[in-house]
């Protein structure tokens, strides 16, 4: 039995996260399915988060075990053959038995992509979140460096899936404006459920004036009376990088 190691890139738009489900197209199947297709083998792909729908993807990690003879690295041409379009293998390489896509990630980063001009644009409309109150860049980014360390982001989650700690440290959360474009990249050794979301929409909220940077640590704390944004939109989000 052989462990093979996957790194996609995709776009998330028509599909309903990474996680298999019932009723939903997701890409965890549509890449069990194109493996069935040229080994014959009926397999479980491990991945190394469970991704939003609509969440995209320019390094996500999986792996699975297969008894099939394939070269290691002809599973990459193999599998983009059968693939749909909006998801692509990187690359394809054999790694010990004992290799974990989830469970040996060390921390990941995430891009979000906010447009804050009136008009949203129609190319690119999949891949932003569209604000037309202009936002106060500085703000933001005051408020983005109180999330720096490492914090209990109870408040800044989704209930949903069981997890030990909510405890996570943060060691990058930037913010930045190039024309009317604001980008805003995230590095934590783990992310909750919905929590880059939920911290985007608290900055967003932040920079729209509707809260005061120093707040932030108020709602780490649990404090009554002050609330974190909402989620903002999955489409904007980004998986960059995965670390091992």
């Amino acid at each position: 039995m052989r462990n093979i190691k996957l790194v996609l890139e995709y776009d998330g738009t028509a599909y309903s996260g990474w996680q298999r489900q019932k009723n939903a197209f997701t890409i965890q199947e549509a890449v069990e399915s194109s493996i069935f297709k040229i080994t014959g083998e009926e397999l479980s792909v491990t991945g190394c988060s469970r991704t939003d729908a609509g969440v995209h993807a320019k390094e996500y990690i999986c792996n699975f075990y297969t008894n099939s003879k394939i070269g290691e690295g002809k599973f990459r041409e193999a599998l983009n053959a059968k693939l749909p379009e909006d998801i692509r293998v990187l690359k394809s390489l054999e790694v010990e038995k004992e290799f974990h896509s989830r469970y040996d990630c060390k921390g990941k980063t995430y891009s979000y992509t906010i447009l804050n001009q009136q008009v949203n644009t129609a190319i690119y409309r999949n891949y932003m979140c569209h604000v037309r109150q202009p936002l106060n860049i500085y703000d933001m980014t005051c408020a983005a460096k109180y999330f720096l360390g490492n914090h209990d982001f109870q408040a800044f989650r989704k209930l949903g899936g069981s997890v030990k700690t909510t405890r996570r440290t943060i060691s990058q959360m930037d913010v930045i404006k190039e024309g009317n474009i604001i980008k805003i990249y995230g590095s934590a050794d783990g992310f909750l459920y919905h929590m880059m979301r939920i911290i985007v929409g608290t900055l967003i909220k932040v920079g729209q004036g509707k809260m005061s940077p120093d707040q932030i640590p108020l709602i780490l704390e649990l404090k009554e009376g002050v609330r974190p944004g909402k989620a903002a939109p999955a489409k904007g989000l980004c998986l960059e990088k995965v670390y091992y």
